[in-house]
């Protein structure tokens, strides 16, 4: 059976769609790729696009993304309320089928040392690729993001693992690495308030917030594991969102991070809307949802895929910003 990989780069542009165009254009062009999913915000003004391939096919759709977004993105005109630190601002390979998350990693490693030799982009491992758990992180590695690198860059142990080991003004740097499945999910708020979507997010992702007790700095864990979350204030859906990205669905499924967001909002006076799904979502999170929200309104869990799918949709307000199409968002469907 043909062995499966996913890439899901973000590219710091999320506006101009000829710029998303011929990036994707790239992407396409390489026999035995599929584009799955192509998913522009003019706020974060970031695009996430899922592809996915034999390993070999998806490393030079990957290359190739990349090189054009250099081209075409200038990091030093690009804002947005997205963090980022390159044109390309990570791009994550992800096992699908028949491949295993280390061999994902060397196919990962190959991509970046191409990247940082070729291209002569500063490039940092990230996750399961990154051999210095140190610096493995994304959060911990795009720290201070694009204007803090030109300083950071040249600070002991931040030199990139590949390329140049001076900042690029106009192409920024990136991150290559692997990673299992990761779900990036917002939560809409009634509220306008960045601060309030931003309290909601430290009380709910696992790394919590710094708080003084007993005049010392402590570190109090959020409820959810797994999650990594931030507020924000999107004009365009003139709204605050609690963004997530939820890296272990397992242990912390998207209707449990939906529901504790539910939760903490009422602490701080405000409701959830609905929500939004960046990108693309597995088959069992969309049943597994469906099932417990049928469960919690006292119907039977036991149902069609379908009706599933539709009670997760309904149930976390999918489609309150956009349509919902099951048949583009989930993956097993586009593949």
């Amino acid at each position: 059976m043909n062995r499966v990989i996913e890439c899901v780069p973000n590219f710091s542009e999320g506006v101009d769609r000829n710029i998303i165009s011929s990036i994707t254009g790239e992407i396409s062009s390489v026999s035995g790729v599929k584009v799955l999913n192509v998913d522009p915000g003019k706020g974060a003004n970031r695009t996430v696009v899922t592809f996915a391939g034999e390993p070999e096919a998806v490393v030079e759709a990957a290359y190739l993304a990349i090189k054009k977004a250099g081209e075409l993105i200038d990091m030093r005109t690009q804002h947005g309320e997205h963090p980022r630190m390159g044109a390309t601002d990570v791009c994550p390979l992800v096992p699908i089928s028949n491949i295993s998350l280390d061999e994902t990693a060397q196919y990962a490693t190959q991509l970046a040392k191409r990247v940082g030799e070729e291209l002569r982009i500063p490039v940092y491992l990230y996750g399961h690729a990154q051999p210095d758990k140190r610096r493995s992180d994304l959060s911990v590695i795009r720290a201070g993001e694009y204007e803090g690198f030109f300083t950071k860059i040249k600070l002991p142990g931040w030199q990139p693992d590949f390329g140049p080991h001076e900042q690029d003004a106009k192409r920024g740097a990136t991150v290559i690495g692997a990673r299992d499945f990761l779900i990036a999910f917002n939560v809409n708020l009634d509220t306008r308030s960045a601060e309030i979507a931003n309290e909601i997010a430290q009380a709910v992702r696992e790394s919590g917030r710094i708080m003084v007790v007993k005049g010392e700095k402590k570190r109090i864990p959020g409820t959810l594991k797994c999650v990594k979350a931030m507020g924000w204030y999107i004009e365009e859906y003139n709204r605050a969102q609690v963004s997530t990205n939820l890296t272990n669905i397992a242990v912390t499924p998207i209707h449990r991070a939906f529901d504790e967001v539910c939760n903490k909002a009422l602490v701080y006076g405000v409701k959830v809307t609905g929500s939004e799904l960046v990108g693309m979502i597995p088959l069992k999170a969309m049943l597994d949802a469906g099932q417990y929200f049928r469960a919690k309104e006292g119907f039977s869990a036991t149902s069609g895929e379908s009706e599933l799918i539709d009670t997760a949709i309904r149930s976390m307000g999918l489609d309150e910003l956009a349509p919902f199409e099951p048949r583009k968002r989930i993956i097993e469907y586009m593949l």
